[in-house]
């Protein structure tokens, strides 16, 4: 389990969308860009760092391996930062980085007794090796766990191999103390402060590396979520995908809120008739297209897109939010659509391609906005009689020969609300569907 789970790449995580894989991918290279940068600043301090510090005058140093070391690691954090800016680094490269970075740190500490004269325990006592801690930390900003520990252990190796060196090797070896005075005052060699520092170096990384773990997990999720949730804003309006996400408890048919709202109800004239001339393509393309320029229009003069039913469009405006303008709001959102429609059949017209005419239709009313179906499928909706009349006075458009109605009251709500387009009005009509007479509002 470790195993797999170390060796995880977010950016492969099977349960993710590709989209999404490729976006935690291009955020893992910008991780690696950053992490290149730090390790320049890092290198271009520790040259600083050397040239600053005081040598003795006494033990001049025939061969100063440091300057060389540095130099290495700054040509090889060149290369690395013009790599990462221009490909994906491999999983090698991101390990040799790793070695790398432990090389020149850990052989900047071992310099210490030669650039002071003093045996190899000496070094054992420099706080740089707490920069250990900063390279581990670097390698988080990738999120992935198993280069943090891979980090933690090169670091722990490392510093094994100096106190080795340390207790056998060299002209000066120092004995080995148990006593932590004679430590502190001398350079004899604590085992048990070095175990301290691989240990501290161990535990900060496995710590680390399991928070990384943990977060991998809510990223995923969160990932998915999010992802899921733009993909349902595709699928509902926002209003009603904001509605799910948000809902505190599970969300149940039989659900809903009645509000005052308007509905609006949209149709193409005669597509049925013109679909048999054209082939499945084609009409699916003029549909798409016609959605697309009227949708947009409808969702910036606050509607909100309940269904597509066939051809025909039903939008309402203050059912799924509370709106004290929903009535003037939808009488400008059906000025604006039909505007849009006239561009949109001239250009089809210019293009020699078929125009169909549209017919819509605006009423008020209280609206039920709630969740219908069963367990297994739910949809929002909007239900009243608001709904129903819209369907009907749009049928009526054909009768009446306009492009587009509205009732006299929903008219008169509107003007109320802030609406100032004057319309003409036709009085008592009869409706198909509608058992008394109607005032209607010409709006096109």
């Amino acid at each position: 389990m470790w195993r797999s789970l170390l060796t995880r790449d977010l950016s492969q995580a099977a349960e993710l969308p590709e989209r999404v894989r490729r976006a935690i991918a291009l955020e893992q290279d910008q991780a690696e860009r950053l992490i290149s940068w730090c390790q320049l600043a890092l290198v271009l301090f520790f040259a600083a760092f050397y040239a600053s510090a005081p040598k003795p005058a006494d033990r001049p140093m025939t061969f100063e391996p440091v300057p060389w070391a540095l130099a290495v690691y700054f040509v090889a954090t060149l290369i690395r930062i013009v790599w990462c800016h221009r490909a994906r680094l491999p999983a090698w490269s991101l390990a040799g980085s790793v070695f790398i970075d432990m090389s020149l740190l850990f052989g900047l500490i071992w310099s210490f007794h030669l650039q002071y004269g003093q045996p190899p325990a000496f070094y054992l006592k420099a706080p740089t090796v707490l920069y250990v801690f900063i390279f581990i930390a670097l390698r988080a900003l990738r999120f992935e766990a198993w280069l943090v520990l891979f980090t933690g252990v090169a670091a722990a190796a490392g510093w094994i191999a100096l106190v080795v060196y340390a207790a056998n090797f060299g002209p000066d070896r120092m004995p080995i103390t148990r006593d932590y005075v004679r430590y502190m005052t001398s350079n004899a060699i604590l085992v048990g402060a070095e175990i301290d520092k691989i240990v501290a170096i161990l535990v900060v990384s496995a710590v680390l590396s399991w928070a990384l773990l943990r977060a991998q997990r809510t990223l995923v999720s969160a990932v998915a979520g999010t992802t899921a949730v733009r993909e349902l804003k595709r699928f509902f309006a926002a209003d009603v995908a904001d509605a799910i996400t948000s809902s505190e408890e599970s969300i149940r048919p039989g659900q809903g809120i009645l509000r005052d709202a308007a509905a609006m109800f949209v149709d193409l004239r005669g597509f049925t008739e013109m679909a048999r001339g054209l082939s499945p393509d084609q009409t699916v393309g003029l549909i798409a297209e016609y959605q697309a320029r009227l949708v947009p229009v409808l969702q910036v003069n606050g509607g909100s897109i309940d269904k597509f039913l066939g051809d025909g469009i039903l939008a309402s405006f203050g059912a799924t939010r509370p709106s004290g303008s929903y009535a003037a709001d939808a009488m400008r959102a059906a000025d604006a659509l039909l505007a849009e429609v006239a561009r949109w059949r001239a250009e089809r017209e210019a293009a020699g391609l078929p125009s169909p005419r549209v017919g819509a239709a605006v009423a008020m009313g209280p609206l039920l906005f709630g969740a219908v179906g069963d367990a297994t499928r739910l949809e929002y909706t909007v239900i009243g009689d608001a709904v129903n009349l819209a369907a009907k006075l749009e049928k009526h458009t054909k009768v009446e020969a306009v492009a587009a109605l509205t009732t006299l009251e929903t008219y008169e709500r509107a003007r109320e609300q802030g609406y100032d387009v004057v319309k003409a009005v036709r009085r008592a009509r009869t409706v198909a569907g509608v058992g008394d007479l109607v005032d209607l509002v010409v709006i096109a």
